[in-house]
C-alpha cells in the first residue's frame, strides 16, 4: 500500500509540474501577479509529494519489500541496513528519483528564500526549474517506474552491487546530484534573464550563490568518489580518466568558470554573453553526463543502467533544453551588451583566462571521454583513449592555470600594473622554486615531476595567503592581523579555496612521481623489503562476513627494524552476487600510506601480494576538502545569500 501511495504521489507532483511550468510563465508575461505567485507554494507542494514517494521507496528497501521489482534486483535480506538503505540510490529507478527529488528541494529553494527576486523573474526561474522536473518525472514514470510490482514476490533479493557495498558509494551519488542538479538553478536564472532580455550586476550576484553551491557540492562528490576509487579497487589509482568520471569532472570545471565570470558581471557588468552560455553549458555537461551514465552507450564500472532505450529519452531532454536555451541565446546575444569597460592587464581579463583555460580543459576532456564513440560511429575502428592522452592534453592547461592564479588574484579591477602585481609575489616565487629545489635533491633517478607539483603547489598555497595578507592594507603587524580576521567571509573562501587547489596539486604530483610499487607471490612467513619498509605475511584465514565470505591476510609492516603496524587486508566474495571484491587494508599517514593487497592463492603455493608506498596521497583529498570549505566560507557571506543585494537595492528609493 505504501509503494503505491509513493506512486500516486509521483504522478501527482508529475501534474503539479506540468502547471507550475505553465501558469507562472503566463502570469509573468501578462503581468498577472496571482498567476506568477502560483509558483512558490506549487514548488513547495511539489518537493513534498516527491520526498514522500522517495520516503515510500526507502522503507520498501528497509523493510526488504521484494515484491517491488528494483528491491529484488537491489537488496538482499542479508545486507546491513546502511547499505538496504544506499540501495536506494544504487540503481537507475532509485537514483533517478533520487536526481527529481534534490530537483524539486532547488526549486523549493527558491521559492523560499527568493523573496528579495523581482517578482517577474522568480516566477520565470521557478518555471523553467519545473519544467525540467516536468521532463525527468515524465522519464520516470513512463520508462523507469521504481514502484513496478512482481506478480510473484521472490523469497530473497539479488543484491546490490558489491562495489556498491561502502560508505564512501553510500554518500558520493547524492552529493554528486546536488551538484548536477543545482547547475540547473544557474541555467534557470540563464534562460529566465533570457526571456527578459536583461543580464545586470543584480542577476550576477543572484545566479553566484547557486552556482557556488554546486560547485561546491561536486567538488565533495568527486572527492569521495576518488577516495572510494583509492580505498577499494586495489590499485591504489585516485582518478582513471573513466566516462563516469569525467562526466562529473565536466560540470566541475564549467562550474568553477562560471563562478569566476559571474563575479565579473557583478563586479563590472562584463562578460555577460559569455556567463549566459556557461550557465547553459554547464547544466547541459550535467545532463550529458546523466545520458553517459544511464544509456550504456559508453562502458564503465560506474553505470548505472545499460539501456540505449532510455538512452534515446535522455538524449530527447538533452536536445530539448539545450537546444531551446541556445536558440534563444542566440536570438537575444544583441541584446547583452556589455557596459564595463577593462585594459588588457586587468582582474578581468586574468579572470577571463581564467575561464578560457577552464572551459578548453573541459572541452579536451569532453573530446577524450566521446571520441571512442565517434570512432567507432565514423570509421568502424574500436580504440580507447585512457589515461596517457588526457595526462597529455589536460595537464598543461592546468599547469597554466596555476601559474596565473595568484597574478589574478591580486591585479587590480579595470586597469591593472604587472610590475606592481608581481613586485609582492617575487618573494613566494623565490620560495617555491626553493622548495622545489629542494625536492629535486632529495629524490633521485626520478622525474622532474614531483619538483614541478612542488612548486606550483607552494606558488599556489603560498600566493592564496599573500593575496589574503594584501587586503589587510598597511600598517604595523597587530593592526594588520585583526583587520584580516574582520575580512569578508568570501575573501577567505576564496584563498581557502584557491590553497586547497594547491595542495591537491601537490599532492597528485608527489603520488605520481614518488610512489613505490612491489608485486610478487608470498608465503605465509615471508618477510621482504619495500623501499624504506619491509613486509611480514604472518597469516592467512578465512572469515564468514554478514552477506560475504573473505580471505583475510595478517601483515606486519616494519621500518628500521620496528615494527610500526598489523594491517589485514581481505579478498572478499558475495555468493548471492557471484561477485569478488578487495578489500585494501591502508596505514594512513600525513607523508605516506603505506598500502596492502592480498590476491588469489596460487596453484605453487603462497598468495599474491601488491604492496605501495604512496607519498602525500592524503593531500589530494585533503586539498579537496578545503576547496569545499573554502566554497562554504563564501557561500555564508551575507553578500552571496540570494538576493541580498536586490531587498538592499529597494530599501534605498523607499528612504
Amino acid at each position: 500500500m505504501i509503494a503505491e501511495l509513493g506512486h500516486f504521489a509521483l504522478i501527482l507532483a508529475f501534474g503539479i509540474a506540468i502547471l507550475q511550468t505553465v501558469v507562472p510563465l503566463v502570469g509573468a508575461h501578462r503581468g498577472w501577479r496571482n498567476w506568477m505567485r502560483f509558483a512558490e507554494p506549487a514548488a513547495t507542494s511539489q518537493f513534498i509529494l516527491i520526498g514522500f514517494s522517495f520516503a515510500a521507496l526507502t522503507y520498501a528497501f528497509v523493510v526488504s519489500d521484494f515484491s517491488l521489482r528494483v528491491v529484488y534486483l537491489n537488496s538482499h535480506s542479508a545486507k546491513p541496513m546502511i547499505y538496504k538503505i544506499s540501495g536506494v540510490w544504487g540503481n537507475h529507478e532509485g537514483s533517478l528519483l533520487l536526481w527529481i527529488l534534490i530537483l524539486a528541494l532547488f526549486g523549493a529553494c527558491a521559492a523560499w528564500f527568493g523573496a528579495g527576486l523581482p517578482e517577474r523573474l522568480r516566477a520565470r526561474v521557478l518555471a523553467i526549474q519545473s519544467s525540467i522536473t516536468v521532463a525527468f518525472l515524465a522519464f520516470l514514470l513512463f520508462t523507469s517506474n521504481p514502484f513496478l510490482r512482481l506478480e510473484i514476490p521472490p523469497f530473497d533479493g539479488q543484491d546490490l552491487n558489491p562495489l556498491l557495498q561502502d560508505p564512501g558509494l553510500a554518500f558520493h551519488p547524492p552529493f554528486l546530484y546536488l551538484g548536477y542538479v543545482g547547475l540547473s538553478m544557474a541555467f534557470s536564472f540563464a534562460v529566465a534573464a533570457l526571456i527578459e532580455g536583461k543580464v545586470d550586476a543584480a542577476w550576477g550576484r543572484w545566479v553566484r550563490p547557486w552556482t557556488l553551491a554546486a560547485w561546491l557540492f561536486l567538488t565533495i562528490g568527486i572527492a569521495l568518489g576518488s577516495w572510494w576509487a583509492y580505498y577499494e579497487l586495489g590499485w591504489g589509482g585516485f582518478w582513471f580518466w573513466d566516462p563516469v568520471e569525467n562526466a562529473s569532472f565536466m560540470p566541475w570545471l564549467l562550474a568553477a568558470a562560471l563562478l569566476h565570470s559571474a563575479i565579473v558581471v557583478e563586479k563590472r557588468e562584463a562578460l555577460k554573453s559569455w556567463t549566459i552560455l556557461l550557465a547553459i553549458l554547464a547544466f547541459g555537461f550535467s545532463l550529458l553526463g546523466t545520458f553517459i551514465v544511464r544509456s550504456g552507450l559508453l562502458t564503465s564500472v560506474h553505470a548505472f543502467a545499460n539501456d540505449p532505450e532510455r538512452g534515446v529519452w535522455l538524449l530527447l531532454i538533452l536536445g530539448v533544453f539545450m537546444g531551446g536555451a541556445l536558440t534563444l541565446y542566440a536570438a537575444r546575444a544583441t541584446e547583452m551588451e556589455a557596459k564595463g569597460v577593462f585594459g588588457t592587464v586587468s582582474r578581468e581579463s586574468a579572470l577571463v583566462l581564467n575561464n578560457i583555460l577552464l572551459a578548453v580543459s573541459a572541452l579536451v576532456v569532453f573530446i577524450g571521454t566521446i571520441w571512442p564513440l565517434v570512432a567507432e560511429m565514423a570509421f568502424g575502428r574500436v580504440l580507447s583513449v585512457g589515461p596517457p592522452f588526457f595526462d597529455a592534453a589536460f595537464t598543461p592547461f592546468f599547469v597554466v592555470l596555476a601559474i596565473v592564479l595568484p597574478i589574478g588574484s591580486m591585479m587590480a579591477w579595470k586597469r591593472g600594473s604587472l610590475s606592481r602585481t608581481s613586485k609582492p609575489l617575487a618573494g613566494i616565487f623565490i620560495l617555491a622554486v626553493a622548495l622545489g629545489g629542494l625536492a629535486f635533491a632529495l629524490q633521485t633517478g626520478r622525474s622532474a615531476l614531483g619538483p614541478i607539483g612542488v612548486i606550483l603547489g607552494a606558488w599556489v598555497v603560498l600566493g592564496a595567503g599573500l593575496d589574503l595578507w594584501s587586503r589587510t592594507g598597511r600598517g604595523e603587524f597587530v593592526g594588520r592581523f585583526g583587520r584580516l580576521l574582520r575580512l569578508p567571509r568570501a575573501d577567505w573562501g576564496k584563498a581557502v579555496a584557491h590553497a586547497g587547489m594547491g595542495i591537491t596539486i601537490f599532492g597528485v604530483a608527489a603520488i605520481t612521481a614518488w610512489e613505490t610499487e612491489d608485486i610478487r607471490v608470498a608465503d605465509v612467513g615471508d618477510r621482504f623489503a619495500v623501499g624504506a619498509h619491509e613486509i611480514e605475511l604472518r597469516g592467512v584465514e578465512q572469515a564468514q562476513g554478514p552477506n560475504y565470505v573473505t580471505t583475510m591476510a595478517e601483515m606486519v609492516v616494519y621500518r628500521g627494524g620496528r615494527e610500526v603496524a598489523v594491517l589485514y587486508p581481505e579478498k572478499r566474495f558475495y555468493p548471492v552476487a557471484g561477485m569478488p571484491t578487495t578489500e585494501a587494508a591502508i596505514r594512513n599517514g600525513i607523508l605516506r600510506d603505506i598500502y596492502l593487497v592480498i590476491g588469489d592463492a596460487q596453484e605453487g603455493g603462497g598468495f599474491a601480494v601488491r604492496t605501495y608506498i604512496k607519498p602525500f596521497a592524503n593531500w589530494i583529498w585533503g586539498g579537496a576538502i578545503l576547496m569545499a570549505l573554502g566554497g562554504l566560507i563564501s557561500l555564508s557571506d551575507r553578500r552571496l545569500r540570494v538576493a541580498a543585494g536586490a531587498a538592499k537595492m529597494r530599501a534605498v528609493p523607499a528612504e
